[in-house]
């Protein structure tokens, strides 16, 4: 993708006509994933189904020409916190989102890809902001979110993935992409051991949550 300075972003539920763009996506924002866990055009076109309203993609026109540049995909369902050690196969039902619950109080915000060329623009935010919207209009209690570590790998030799976490959470070190998902409204709940292919982070991930202060029980 070339980079050039007329650039428009547009946050909107993905159709079917997304979903080719979205699985070559996947291969470049997802490199450490193996098949399993990567979303194919076919699995996207299940989301579809089962959970329409809850996907959404990020178009570019760069130079009158509109492309896919980001997605998240996610699902409702209940959560126990007391309990919440699980992989991203097992949240992402094999990547189908077959445990999509119509009636669960959570929104599951199972990705956020953006294109590398489109880092940094606040095309993530902006897809951030598509999901809260989306949670408030559901009324639902909030997000939750298996969140991946790149850039540990530069501390393995010096920390534990604990005392990065921490000291990222704390401002004294610049991570990747938890630094904006903080920024997002997101706290750190707790930390995914075995969660997800990362060998960059040895496969852990933190766990997510974004409350909804609009939230009325019942």
């Amino acid at each position: 993708m070339m980079m050039t300075s007329q650039i428009t972003i547009e946050v909107m539920n993905t159709t079917s006509e997304h979903v080719h763009e979205l699985e070559v996506l996947q291969r470049i924002v997802f490199p450490t994933l193996t098949d399993d866990e990567l979303f194919t055009a076919e699995k996207y076109l299940n989301h579809l189904k089962l959970f329409p309203e809850g996907q959404f993609v990020a178009m570019a026109t760069i130079d009158g020409q509109k492309k896919v540049v980001g997605s998240t995909s996610t699902y409702r369902a209940d959560f126990d916190f007391d309990d919440y050690q699980h992989t991203f196969l097992e949240a992402i039902a094999h990547g189908w989102l077959s445990n999509h619950n119509s009636n669960g109080e959570w929104l599951y915000g199972v990705d956020i890809s953006v294109h590398p060329d489109l880092r940094r623009k606040g095309v993530g935010s902006r897809l951030y902001d598509a999901r809260k919207a989306l949670v408030k209009r559901l009324n639902l209690r909030g997000e939750i979110a298996g969140g991946m570590i790149p850039g540990y790998e530069h501390y393995k030799a010096k920390m534990s993935v604990e005392t990065y976490i921490e000291k990222v959470v704390a401002g004294e070190i610049m991570g990747r992409t938890l630094p904006m998902q903080l920024k997002n409204g997101f706290k750190v709940r707790g930390i995914l051991y075995d969660h997800i292919t990362d060998p960059r982070a040895d496969n852990t991930a933190t766990l997510l949550v974004r409350g909804n202060p609009h939230y009325r029980p019942g």
